[in-house]
């Protein structure tokens, strides 16, 4: 709890010298007693503060970066929030990188060696110097069994994993915090933010995890048109490694050296967008950072990914709900887009469908007919947000990472090509899946399918009609969960009731902790 409370208290102070609170007063309206506080923590002991000039977003900013990597991570996934963060900020805290500096070549052997054994580690050859260093991991090239060919071995940060559990742990603490004292705020679900970041980044912390998501994401696309994915090296990959093969192709943000190659930016924009609804709507399965410098292109204008840390999963209900949607806004029927918010319980019964279809009419018929350049995505999606918050929608936290890249794949594709129209080139991909969705031939496997689960399940029938009861109860608890994993689910519960507990003791303990850290900090 101590630490928790030291971590707080440096998240405040940074942030309040920041006059972070300045920006949010407007959006909240926070209490008396929140102002107060914040007034304490950002008093300056020293006449002069680095943030004084700086418009407010700016300074938010400038604090996110001090504060370190994990919140340059937080950062980066408030940047999919404008409806908590406001439209302006997100916009900013989207273009946050992810760069820090590298650790030492010494340390980088050290590390090979202690996770992959010796033997394995005398194979590994011409380790060069860190070519890129992020928050979590940085990249090396080598060469693996006395082969010419270069590989990419990526190596976690000393202790990082520490170090991210510890700042998490305290920002959940916030978090509830928040949606104590700011009422307002509870329907943003804050909490399931913050846990949501911290199982990204346990996955993303896991090597392990990250091979088998590049593996099983070159499995799905082996046929797909224009996109590679580099293979991976399983006898030089751990929890704490990853080897993988050296990307030979031009980063596609450097468009100087794309037109010099004569590659056809028009098809390398539509390939983007097409290939990342192939893997959304077609697989369930999407690389969950598709900016620009995780993407190159080769001479044959194929696509090439790397860093597989962050991947979306969506199961076949979302992404049928996901096509449809999109599906309808692309024949701009609405009514039809209003029916399958209602169905999938996204919007209360209780709420006016015929209202709800005028509202998505609203955002939908600005876009029809301009190019992408003319379409901003930030504006797109805070109208989506304002209609969320004025029909009583439940915030998805589940599908931020899809909403998230289809805003960055949009911004991949405007730099490449910008007349391309993102709704025309998504046509296709989502017409052809629907399609064959409802077709005889695959109403038929599902009914297959069904009818050999109920045979299979014939026996169990007597013991599921005991459990009905209990069953229920346990969904109507975890109806209001953003969830479906019910590991998850229970994990997040338990997180929350640890935060019950802890919250009397911090605030006996917060007034005593302010006080004296106010003492040692200048």
């Amino acid at each position: 709890m101590i630490k928790k409370l030291y971590s707080l208290f440096k998240i405040g102070r940074t942030l309040a010298k920041a006059d972070a609170l300045n920006y949010f007063e407007e959006i909240y309206n926070p209490p008396l007693i929140v102002i107060i506080v914040f007034k304490i923590l950002g008093f300056n002991f020293k006449s002069t503060n680095q943030y004084t000039s700086a418009p407010s977003n700016e300074k938010f900013i400038s604090a996110v970066k001090k504060l370190g990597p994990t919140f340059i991570k937080l950062g980066q996934f408030l940047g999919t929030r404008p409806d908590i963060v406001g439209e302006v900020l997100a916009s900013d805290l989207q273009k946050l990188q992810d760069r820090m500096p590298a650790f030492s070549l010494s340390q980088a052997k050290e590390s090979l060696r202690s996770e992959l054994g010796e033997l394995t580690y005398s194979k590994i050859s011409n380790i060069s110097e860190p070519i890129a260093a992020a928050s979590i991991a940085q990249v090396h090239f080598a060469n693996i069994n006395n082969s010419e060919k270069q590989v990419a071995i990526k190596i976690l940060r000393p202790n990082i994993e520490k170090i991210f559990n510890e700042e998490l742990e305290a920002l959940m603490l916030l978090a509830y915090l928040i949606e104590l004292f700011l009422p307002k705020t509870r329907r943003l679900k804050l909490i399931e933010v913050i846990y949501l970041l911290k199982e990204i980044t346990s996955i993303e912390m896991d090597l392990r995890f990250e091979a088998a998501a590049a593996n099983e994401l070159k499995n799905n696309t082996e046929n797909d048109p224009h996109f590679k994915v580099p293979l991976i090296y399983w006898d030089f990959t751990s929890k704490r490694i990853l080897t993988l093969e050296k990307v030979d192709g031009i980063p596609i943000r450097d468009l100087e050296k794309i037109n010099d190659s004569k590659i056809n930016k028009k098809e390398l924009a539509k390939s983007v967008i097409q290939n990342f609804l192939r893997q959304a709507v077609g697989d369930g399965f999407f690389h969950g950072d598709m900016h620009q410098g995780n993407l190159f292109v080769d001479l044959e204008g194929n696509i090439i990914p790397v860093d597989f840390g962050i991947m979306g999963r969506l199961d076949k209900d979302n992404r049928k709900y996901l096509a449809d949607i999109l599906y309808g806004f692309i024949q701009r029927d609405y009514e039809k887009v209003a029916d399958v918010h209602f169905k999938a319980g996204l919007v209360p019964s209780n709420e006016s469908k015929e209202s709800f279809s005028q509202a998505l009419r609203s955002i939908g018929e600005p876009i029809f007919g301009q190019s992408i350049k003319n379409i901003s995505a930030g504006k797109l999606l805070a109208q989506l947000f304002e209609i969320t918050e004025r029909f009583n929608m439940t915030t998805q936290p589940q599908l931020l990472l899809l909403q998230k890249n289809m805003v960055v794949v949009e911004g991949v594709a405007r730099s490449l090509d910008e007349e391309a129209n993102i709704w025309d080139i998504s046509k296709p991909i989502l017409e052809g899946w629907l399609t064959r969705e409802i077709s005889p031939k695959a109403q038929f496997e599902q009914a297959i399918n069904t009818t050999g689960e109920i045979l299979e399940r014939l026996p169990t029938i007597p013991k599921l009609m005991d459990q009905a009861t209990k069953a229920l109860e346990l969904f109507v608890a975890k109806s209001n969960s953003v969830y479906t994993d019910p590991t998850i689910s229970k994990n997040l519960e338990l997180a929350k009731n640890k935060l019950k507990n802890e919250k009397n003791s911090f605030i006996i303990k917060v007034l005593v902790g302010l006080i004296i850290l106010m003492l040692l900090f200048k």
